[in-house]
């Protein structure tokens, strides 16, 4: 008797957002989703782990997965975030490559484009941040350049800070989607654990905070989130780890200023992720070269 397909009315597809440090894929996969799932700093490097982003409409559900920018590692841990890239490329529907207005085909972008080759992978061309750009013609010769590279199904600008294109993006990436169950909820938003997204939003702030080298050297971690039985409070203890006693005293600042304004400000976000009122405590330690230590680097689940 011959076994008969099973029959779906919904569809689904994977997707892959790559690219070099700091062009956007954070803001980009933000905008796709329409919350913020993925912490956002101006400094590159900001993403550490695949994060993936989840975003059903009607019959149609895309997968994103956000990814670690592509460099050339100097630690153990830029070793996993680079490992973390070609993993998410591997197996998806289609790819996106996301690069800057202007730019011309770097190390990290032909990197890429050969692993698209390689494994045969459809791939959509993203120019971000086109809001920065005077000179719109320039766009023109930069398509050709990427074009003459890879075959991409679209090459579509966009500015992810102000929406402008997102929606050609989700129009262009819904194409790829193909007749199969939904792999999440159809409320879901991200994978990621309430921890997770709490530990990302204080380590955004360090970021967005800090100078130099010290909030590279950094890393969160929730301790406890505990809900009080009598409020709607959600009691937090966070412990953020650095290299340095000088970062150390750096991120508290004099008099506890500096430590006291990162936890004001992640404790909003939170408090708007969690959808409850947060107390938010933060505490400091000092963990030497940590980002070459692969027991500690896997303790704090760059695994």
């Amino acid at each position: 008797m011959k076994e008969t397909q099973p029959q779906f009315e919904t569809k689904s597809a994977f997707v892959a957002i790559v690219g070099r440090p700091n062009v956007g894929k954070s803001s980009l996969l933000n905008a796709l989703v329409g919350e913020k799932v993925a912490i956002v700093s101006s400094k590159p490097q900001t993403t550490r782990t695949r994060i993936t982003g989840v975003l059903t409409d009607g019959d149609t559900q895309l997968v994103f997965i956000d990814t670690p920018g592509l460099h050339k590692p100097r630690t153990k841990l830029s070793e996993y975030m680079v490992r973390q890239v070609g993993d998410s490329v591997a197996d998806v529907d289609v790819a996106v490559l996301v690069v800057e207005p202007g730019d011309v085909i770097q190390k990290a972008e032909q990197s890429l484009i050969d692993s698209f080759t390689a494994q045969r992978i459809p791939a959509v061309l993203v120019i971000n941040k086109i809001d920065t750009l005077a000179e719109k013609e320039k766009l023109m010769a930069q398509i050709a350049l990427f074009m003459r590279a890879y075959a991409f199904e679209a090459v579509i600008p966009v500015s992810a800070l102000h929406g402008d294109g997102v929606g050609n993006v989700l129009s262009e990436l819904r194409r790829f989607a193909a007749l199969s169950p939904f792999f999440f909820d159809a409320d879901t938003l991200t994978d990621q654990p309430e921890r997770v997204i709490v530990a990302e939003i204080v380590r955004e702030k360090l970021l967005r905070s800090l100078f130099d080298e010290v909030p590279h050297g950094t890393a969160v971690s929730v301790e406890s989130m505990k809900e009080r039985a009598d409020k709607d409070v959600m009691d937090i203890q966070v412990q953020i780890y650095c290299e340095r006693e000088s970062h150390k005293g750096m991120i508290i600042g004099r008099g506890g200023a500096m430590l006291k304004k990162i936890a004001s400000q992640a404790r909003q976000d939170i408090e708007h992720f969690l959808g409850c009122r947060v107390n938010l405590q933060c505490w400091v330690k000092v963990r030497e070269d940590w980002r070459n230590r692969e027991n500690i680097i896997r303790s704090f689940g760059y695994n």
